[in-house]
C-alpha cells in the first residue's frame, strides 16, 4: 500500500494511476459543491468518481439540503458523469461526536473530531461498496488542516480500500474553486457548516 507524504508525490502518483488499464473507483466525500468543483476537475481524468455527501454537521437542515442541491447542480453544469450518494443523518450525530468540545473555536480539536467521524463513515461506505479509494474535498479550504485530514484518512484505510492523499488547496485549487463557482453560478456558503461556526461568523459580523 503506497503512502503519499506530499503534493508532489501525489501528482506523480496520478500519472501512475493514469497508466492503469481501467480507472480505479473513488468515493469522494464532499462538504459542498464549490469545494468539490476543482477536485472533480483534477481527478475526473484518473478516477471513476462518486461523490459522497455525508455532512450531518451542517446546521440548520435547510442549509444541508441547499448545499446538497448545489452539489448536484455543479456536476450537471460541468457536464460530468459523476453520481452523488447522500446520507441524511440527524444533526445529533454530529453533536455526539463533538460532545464536550462545543465551546472550542474553529481549527480546534472539535474540527478534528468533525473530520474524523465523516471520513470514517466515508471509508466504511467505500469498503462496503467495493471502492478502490476514498478521499475528501475538505482540504481545499485554507481553513482546514490538511495534515489532520491525511492522518485520519491513512488511519482508516486498508489494502482493499486506500485513502487518496488530500491537499487540494495546492496548485491554486482554492482559487480555481472560486472561479468555477462564479462561472457556474453556484452558491458559496459563508460559514463552515455547524452552528458553532455560524455563531462565530455572526459574532464577527456584528
Amino acid at each position: 500500500m503506497k503512502t503519499i507524504n506530499n503534493y508532489s508525490e501525489f501528482l506523480k502518483y496520478l500519472n501512475e494511476v493514469k497508466n492503469n488499464e481501467h480507472k480505479p473507483t473513488l468515493l469522494l466525500h464532499s462538504c459542498c459543491g464549490p469545494c468539490s468543483s476543482h477536485v472533480m476537475c483534477l481527478l475526473d481524468e484518473y478516477f471513476d468518481i462518486t461523490i459522497f455527501y455525508y455532512n450531518p454537521n451542517i446546521f440548520p437542515h435547510e442549509e444541508f439540503i441547499k448545499r446538497l442541491n448545489e452539489q448536484k447542480k455543479i456536476i450537471e453544469r460541468m457536464n460530468l458523469n459523476i453520481k452523488v450518494e447522500s446520507i441524511d443523518d440527524d444533526y445529533s450525530v454530529y453533536l455526539e461526536n463533538v460532545k464536550g468540545l462545543e465551546n472550542l473555536g474553529e481549527r480546534s480539536i472539535r474540527c478534528y473530531k468533525c473530520y474524523e467521524f465523516r471520513l470514517k463513515k466515508t471509508y466504511e461506505y467505500a469498503k462496503e461498496h467495493n471502492f478502490d479509494f476514498f478521499s475528501t474535498t475538505l482540504s481545499i479550504s485554507p481553513y482546514k488542516n490538511s495534515d489532520w485530514i491525511n492522518e485520519i484518512g491513512v488511519n482508516n484505510q486498508d489494502e482493499k480500500c486506500q485513502f487518496l492523499y488530500s491537499n487540494f488547496k495546492k496548485g491554486e485549487g482554492y482559487k480555481h474553486s472560486i472561479e468555477l463557482s462564479k462561472k457556474y453560478d453556484i452558491y458559496r456558503q459563508e460559514y463552515c457548516g455547524c452552528e458553532f461556526s455560524l455563531n462565530e461568523k455572526n459574532a464577527h459580523d456584528e
